[in-house]
């Protein structure tokens, strides 16, 4: 067991508990090693979608039984509902405790204001035709459990393992323009309306990077996922970091980037996995 980091901030997102793409396991190993004074889920953390009431096994309940037993221990928790988890939306607003239910969290670090939101406003695919978007995701997940099954028998054979939906969203010119409109929209937003980072989930593209335009700067980061990526951001001591969990050895690693926000440092940030 590793010793536990105390950190200011931790934000999860798109962690799709009660899907077989789930990494509940490997989730739960990380909670185990943070001392959060804040936890943000942003959005898409049970996948109510996709909820079947024959398929929710142990290591995704005791997710939710080692967050609630952060809010317990003094950790402020902030569930930001998301297009999967939208029917928690008519909890908005409301609080047990340690832990907050929003559709939006604006937080004040060091001077600086985060704007933390899930991303789904910007799909129109999930405002207007929710049953095309709804039927994405169940092929989604089919599409994760076929590969973990390809990936069992690559590594049977000693090969590196594979990402179909990678592979389709590297190749998929519709897929890469979605994905930097969103960034684009995300960050203009933000910059007029001064914030100093804009936080999202949603599109499962862990990332950080600086956006100028005219107006001004802002800082865009995405937490990435618990399905492909398995991706956390995390805050402290005025630097954003970018956590990931390695599959192949089951360790937490720092990953090689790592983001100073001091102003006399604020320099052009940009993180692209190696494996994108």
């Amino acid at each position: 067991m590793l010793k536990k980091r105390k950190v200011e901030v931790v934000v999860l997102s798109d962690i799709h508990l009660g899907t077989f793409g789930c990494h509940a396991k490997e989730l739960y190993q990380y909670l185990s090693t943070i001392k959060p004074k804040t936890l943000v889920l942003n959005g898409d953390i049970i996948d109510i979608w996709q909820f079947r009431k024959s398929y929710f096994p142990k290591s995704h309940l005791k997710v939710i039984k080692k967050i609630i037993d952060l809010a317990s221990k003094g950790t402020e928790v902030y569930y930001i509902t998301g297009n999967h988890d939208e029917m928690l939306r008519k909890f908005s607003d409301s609080s047990i405790g340690n832990f907050h239910i929003q559709d939006k969290l604006i937080l004040e670090l060091d001077d600086k204001k985060a704007w933390l939101f899930h991303g789904d406003v910007f799909d129109a695919s999930v405002q207007h035709s929710k049953w095309i978007a709804k039927l994405g995701g169940w092929g989604y997940d089919l599409l994760i459990l076929m590969n973990r099954i390809v990936n069992h028998g690559l590594q049977k054979m000693g090969r590196e393992p594979y990402s179909f939906s990678k592979k389709i969203k590297a190749n998929v010119k519709k897929a890469v323009k979605f994905i930097s409109d969103f960034e684009h929209t995300a960050s203009e937003l933000a910059i007029e309306n001064n914030y100093d980072y804009v936080i999202c989930g949603h599109i499962h593209e862990p990332k950080m990077i600086r956006k100028v335009n005219k107006k001004g700067t802002t800082f865009y980061l995405n937490s990435g996922d618990w399905v492909e990526n398995l991706t956390a951001l995390e805050y402290n001591k005025k630097r954003w970091k970018l956590y990931r969990f390695d599959k192949d050895t089951n360790m937490i690693q720092e990953d090689f980037f790592e983001m100073e926000t001091k102003l006399s440092e604020q320099l052009v940030a940009s993180l692209i996995f190696s494996n994108k």
